[in-house]
């Protein structure tokens, strides 16, 4: 009978392993606006794409995606404000257990932003934000060489490895990061620049993980209920362009970048937030400042470019320096009104009723370092 027994349970096993959970999953959004999510996983084997869904853990739609593919992107419709959603995803015969998340509220809205993932913190004090939406303000991962070798832009392995790191902040938060240098990375940077290009512009890897709105090194996302703009851009180590170690799109006046840019904020919304990983006093004094007088129309920039806190007040313009790695070198801006050598992430809080936004610095304790609230401004 034992024989029998342990006869039947090795039959059995391939059959367990088979039926096992799929477990990274992240949450992003693809369209500029949030009616849509899209539901993103890695599965261990190729297969197509299926997203299970609902306001009701027992009554689920189904979307279902024909494909052999092990990186998934399912987009599902939001029609619903202020309840949770159901879901769950699959592939084959693999599924994942029900998860869920927020839909957009309707009175107040929580958005959090943060930088410098590589040490890969415990941020257990942001999720107790509750936060709709999670933005970064670039360098995600530590680079792609060391987890794939030298020269693979196709690396996704340290992006994989973040989202395994914070499963349930994944699966339950729509994620949209912005690019900074370490995240296309894909040779060592060397003391000299060398023959070939150190980092990937295009940032394959980052694309390919991350379904995001426009050109994706690139986007806008409007959320209309709050008369709010969220724009991302693609600045880093600018000093370095045009050699083997540039790392970021054009930027000059005849640049796409410059040119989408400004034409989405020739009429802004009441707030209008802005997102980039290279210096504030830096990029406010590219083209001779001109652009600085696009950032003026609107109401926020944040970089995640120096390892430490800060806000600075420079002709009605409001800028944040914001670092999950907040101990290392600062480089204060020179008009820098509050600066501490904190790990820190950025609070958003937009009331409808009020139209205001406030932003809090916070450390990685939950404690409030620095807060601003913000009125409406004027349509231009």
């Amino acid at each position: 009978m034992r024989l029998a027994a342990l006869l039947l349970s090795l039959c059995l096993l391939p059959a367990t392993v088979a039926a096992a959970e799929i477990e990274r999953i992240w949450l992003t959004c693809n369209a500029p606006q949030p009616d849509r999510i899209v539901v993103n996983w890695q599965s261990d084997q190729p297969g197509d794409s299926v997203v299970h869904f609902g306001l009701s853990p027992e009554k689920l739609q189904t979307i279902s995606q024909p494909g052999n593919t092990r990186l998934h992107h399912v987009e599902i419709p939001l029609t619903k404000q202020d309840t949770v959603y159901h879901y769950a995803v699959q592939t084959g015969n693999k599924k994942s257990s029900l998860a869920t998340f927020k839909a957009f509220p309707t009175d107040v809205l929580r958005i959090a932003v943060a930088a410098d993932w590589q040490s890969l913190p415990d941020l257990s004090h942001l999720r107790k934000d509750n936060v709709h939406l999670l933005l970064t303000a670039g360098d995600n991962i530590r680079n792609l060489w060391q987890a794939c070798g030298p020269g693979n832009q196709d690396c996704i392995k340290p992006y994989m490895q973040l989202i395994g790191k914070y499963p349930q902040l994944f699966r339950s938060t729509p994620f949209m990061p912005v690019l900074g240098n370490h995240d296309r990375e894909a040779h060592p940077r060397g003391k000299q620049p060398p023959e070939y290009a150190v980092y990937d512009v295009d940032a394959t890897a980052f694309r390919s993980v991350f379904a995001l709105p426009d050109d994706e090194w690139k986007w806008h996302f409007d959320i209309p209920e709050f008369d709010l703009r969220l724009i991302a851009l693609d600045f880093n180590h600018t000093s370095d362009f045009g050699t083997t170690w540039q790392t970021c799109h054009p930027f000059d006046h005849d640049s796409a970048q410059y040119r989408w840019y400004a034409q989405l904020t020739r009429t802004n919304p009441a707030h209008t937030v802005t997102l980039y990983n290279e210096r504030n006093a830096t990029m406010r004094g590219k083209l001779k400042g001109d652009w600085q007088k696009l950032f003026q129309r609107g109401t926020l920039c944040i970089t995640g470019f120096g390892y430490f806190a800060e806000r600075a007040e420079v002709d009605g313009l409001t800028c944040y320096n914001t670092s999950l790695s907040g101990t290392g070198t600062r480089y204060p801006d020179p008009h820098s009104k509050f600066l501490a050598s904190q790990d820190s992430y950025l609070l958003l809080t937009c009331e409808r009723k009020t139209g205001a936004m406030t932003a809090e610095l916070k450390n990685l304790n939950g404690e409030v370092l620095d807060r601003q609230t913000f009125t409406q401004k004027t349509r231009n």
